[in-house]
């Protein structure tokens, strides 16, 4: 894992994208890690940030003029790289860490709470289950549907070219289907069986499209759910 950043430093990114009204979101590269940040606005105009990412200063002043930036959801203890300088430049974010990743966040932010109360009913966050509190998971309801925003437990990432992309999928990163990379299963799941179900019962749900952490949306959520438990 990259050291966190301890200044203000942009990497490559593509523009946002406004998927909803309340709903946005924007890839980035972390080396030859895809990365993506999802920003959530609640009624009352303040933002959840989701696995948060440096902008741009017009992009940052365009999330500004959208909303207040209120809470920072670190998802996982792998995913801290931009927690501390979003904590600088957002002095009053409240920070929100999965209950088994608190500990090694806390090295590098201080987590301030583990739950998902953001006063709002269209916005849920949590620990997916299986994952015993060390992988977070985001639901938000918007008028076009549903979102689910899940982070290292689907990889959605088609295989590379080149040495990186040898790697990658070697390791069980990428493939031709969304999938819980091998990697990942060892560090995060703590019931496989259980992933399988949560997986199945997810699929059960009318989700408009899934956002990962890495890779592309998943625009059919149920099939794509279906493979994942399948693959297990």
């Amino acid at each position: 894992m990259p050291n966190p950043f301890e200044t203000w430093t942009v990497l490559p990114h593509k523009p946002i994208v406004k998927l909803e009204d309340n709903l946005w979101f924007v890839e980035g590269r972390l080396g030859n890690i895809r990365r993506v940040m999802v920003m959530v606005r609640l009624k009352d105009g303040r933002l959840v940030i989701w696995n948060a990412i440096a902008l741009e200063e017009p992009e940052m002043k365009e999330l500004e003029a959208w909303g207040t930036p209120a809470f920072l959801i670190v998802p996982n203890a792998f995913h801290r790289v931009d927690a501390r300088i979003w904590k600088q430049r957002y002095p009053k974010l409240t920070v929100i860490a999965p209950p088994a990743a608190k500990e090694k966040v806390s090295k590098i932010v201080q987590v301030d709470r583990t739950d998902g109360e953001f006063g709002d009913d269209s916005v849920t966050f949590g620990a997916a289950p299986p994952t015993k509190g060390r992988d977070g998971v985001l639901e938000v309801k918007s008028a076009g549907g549903t979102t689910l925003v899940v982070n290292d437990i689907l990889s959605n990432m088609r295989h590379g070219a080149g040495f990186g992309g040898f790697m990658f999928r070697m390791l069980g990163f990428t493939g031709p289907k969304p999938k819980l990379p091998p990697l990942v299963s060892m560090l995060l799941v703590k019931d496989k069986a259980g992933m399988k179900s949560w997986f199945e019962s997810e699929a059960q749900k009318p989700h408009k499209r899934i956002i990962v952490s890495h890779g592309d949306i998943i625009e059919a959520p149920a099939q794509a759910l279906r493979d994942a438990a399948a693959n297990l």
